[in-house]
């Protein structure tokens, strides 16, 4: 194996999805700026996920719907002061 390629900072964080708040634990080099408590009373560096295996329509077979309308809505009514 070749050395002083892999990082060294490896430790263990809590992955969280934040569209449905399942959160899990693992071994990772990724940088964070927060924390948190998990179930073992401990605490871990937190990294926020938008969509994980539990929110993936792939793997739940479900469609989620984003609200589109009203983002458009949103920008519509941001630049239309700029006419």
């Amino acid at each position: 194996m070749k050395e002083n390629i892999h990082p060294k900072n490896y430790r263990l964080v809590v992955f969280k999805d934040m569209s449905n708040e399942y959160s899990f634990i693992t071994r990772s080099a990724v940088e964070t700026k927060e924390t948190v408590k998990w179930e073992d009373g401990n605490e871990y560096p937190l990294y926020k996920l938008e969509i994980s295996n539990k929110s993936h329509p792939f793997f739940t077979g479900q469609n989620m719907f984003i609200d589109t309308a009203g983002r458009i809505d949103k920008f519509k009514k941001r630049y239309a002061s700029k006419k």
